[in-house]
């Protein structure tokens, strides 16, 4: 009798450890479920590498205090690209092959963007980058999705804002990327729309330092604003050749402008630029602000918020249809309204988020001000 008692007691005990089991975290020997990043680790933009990893590491840290995915762990590997099209190949390719993940985040840039959407698409795997702002990546697959607002959108912003101050006459000086070309075609088609005339328009490598010679183009055609499109250390570089050679046109820049290294480099060749940045400010804001600060000493940026909101969206999606890519794919569709710290997040039929919103910023003081403030 007593033995019996002790084998129907060991029999209670295994019931309730497995039952707790599924709601362990990768318990009861489940697998967790791995998802990718890619994104410049090392290298000319390792800062939003770092910025982006962050994110995406809270994110993780926090769905598995919730419960993971459905019970099992949620982990993350990242890969280095450095923003090289074809270290960022290699690296989906062995998280596609050698890792088995059915969804990856990256890449920030348009162009790394454009060189690995393929290669997701033929396998079925989610890309979702929350920062490539290309056109040409609304077409790139039914795998493909991107939570950062398009070139065309952007542009409207721009000129709307030139607009506004009655600027009627631009310049354009871009870098000659996949992000710089899309960006410069966009604003050349609004500005003429709205009436104003584009009187030159200049390209310059990505790896260029001097900028003197399209500079001097543009200085000859005196217009009444340039819109200054590239990267923080090349825009740092090319607004002081600018005023070296006495340029005195307004400048107006897009959401890559919002980094302290460019009035560290820049000085105050910065001082006046507008520049367009998507709101950070709010409770929602402020709360995911102080976790960044309270994990990591840092501020919280647009780029770790982008990507604290990816990795999000595929847990929600992965938690209500599974995780597979097929079942990854079908929940991002089905999402409405996702509650990002990055605003609303809905996708239309081309994995596109439906709306974002710019507000204009100036640099005053060597600081970063709310235009108008």
């Amino acid at each position: 009798m007593e033995r019996n008692m002790q084998i129907a007691t060991i029999i209670a005990v295994l019931i309730v450890a497995v039952g707790i089991g599924y709601y362990l975290p990768n318990s009861a020997g489940a697998e967790p479920v791995y998802i990718g990043h890619i994104g410049p680790l090392t290298g000319f933009m390792a800062a939003y590498g770092d910025q982006e990893k962050q994110g995406i590491d809270l994110a993780v840290e926090e769905i598995n205090a919730l419960g993971g995915i459905n019970g099992r762990e949620l982990a993350v590997i990242h890969e280095d690209d450095q923003m090289d099209p074809t270290m960022a190949t290699n690296a989906i390719n062995k998280l596609i092959t050698v890792d088995k993940v059915p969804a990856v985040i990256g890449e920030i840039s348009s162009a790394v963007t454009l060189a690995i959407a393929p290669i997701a698409e033929r396998n079925k795997v989610v890309l979702i980058s929350h920062l490539a702002n290309s056109n040409e990546i609304s077409g790139a697959g039914d795998y493909i999705f991107r939570i950062q607002a398009t070139d065309a959108l952007q542009a409207e912003y721009l000129v709307d804002l030139a607009s506004s101050l009655n600027l009627s006459d631009c310049a354009i000086l871009y870098m000659n990327s996949d992000f710089g070309i899309d960006l410069e075609q966009s604003v050349a088609d609004h500005f003429v729309k709205n009436g104003g005339i584009v009187a030159i328009s200049e390209g310059y490598n990505p790896d260029a330092t001097d900028f003197r010679t399209q500079l001097t183009k543009i200085k000859a055609e005196n217009p009444s604003v340039i819109f200054l499109i590239g990267y923080p250390n090349d825009m740092a570089m090319a607004l002081r050749q600018a005023k070296e050679i006495g340029i005195t046109s307004q400048f107006i820049a897009p959401d890559t402008f919002n980094e302290p290294i460019i009035i560290e480099l820049g000085g105050n060749a910065t001082e006046g630029v507008i520049f367009l940045y998507p709101p950070t400010e709010g409770p929602k804001w402020d709360e995911f602000n102080q976790k960044i600060m309270d994990k990591y000493g840092d501020n919280a940026t647009i780029v770790t918020a982008m990507a604290y909101d990816a990795t999000n969206l595929l847990a929600t999606a992965m938690k209500s249809d599974g995780v597979t890519g097929e079942a990854i794919k079908a929940g991002l569709y089905q999402i409405e309204d996702y509650p990002g710290v990055t605003g609303n997040i809905t996708f239309d039929e081309h994995g596109d988020v439906i709306s974002r919103v710019y507000i204009p910023k100036i640099v005053k003081g060597g600081k970063f001000e709310d235009y108008g403030a």
